[in-house]
């Protein structure tokens, strides 16, 4: 059964903090567009007040969301219980990317860890938090974070990384830009 909240509750925010992957779902306006849906993990996922969230997005194949959050803003994530009693957890939201040439980066990338490969900061004030049972998702065991996307963003350096970005991460798959550095 599904439950709305006004807002991330502490119990809401733990159960967030205790999953070590979960996913980001954009869409470009134009219905022929893809809709994207990512997954996350690498303790990258904070909240910072009962109403906004937020991740630190690390250098991909891609770069989506950040091209659908410049045309419209809308972002959902979703958090299921893969171990312990189910549950799925969504919070719709408007978001948008922080970079690091922005004022804002400072403040806000010195609440993740440091990581190689960071790219951007996705923030998002959100407006529908979400239960729903989960009773349907499998429970799996957790193994651990791969490294192979920091070992991968390490050898590139800084400047391979701005390289890699400026030729992969301007456009989205629709052709919408995407916000660099």
């Amino acid at each position: 059964m599904a439950k709305v909240y006004e807002s991330i509750t502490p119990e809401l925010q733990r159960f967030l903090a205790a999953q070590p992957l979960f996913f980001v779902a954009t869409a470009p306006l134009a219905g022929a567009g893809h809709v994207n849906l990512s997954p996350k993990g690498q303790a990258c996922f904070r909240v910072f007040t009962p109403h906004r969230v937020g991740y630190l997005d690390l250098t991909g194949s891609g770069n989506e969301t950040a091209a659908h959050l410049a045309e419209n803003g809308r972002i959902t994530f979703m958090f299921c219980a893969f171990q312990g009693a189910p549950r799925i957890l969504r919070l719709y939201g408007a978001g948008r990317v922080v970079l690091p040439a922005t004022d804002e980066w400072a403040a806000v990338r010195s609440s993740f860890p440091a990581v190689p490969g960071a790219r951007q900061v996705i923030l998002a004030d959100i407006h529908r938090v979400q239960t729903s049972c989960g009773m349907a998702v499998p429970l799996l065991d957790y193994v651990g974070q791969r490294e192979n996307l920091a070992v991968w963003a390490a050898a590139q350096g800084e400047d391979g990384l701005v390289a890699y970005r400026a030729a992969k991460n301007r456009r989205s798959i629709d052709g919408l830009a995407a916000p660099l550095r």
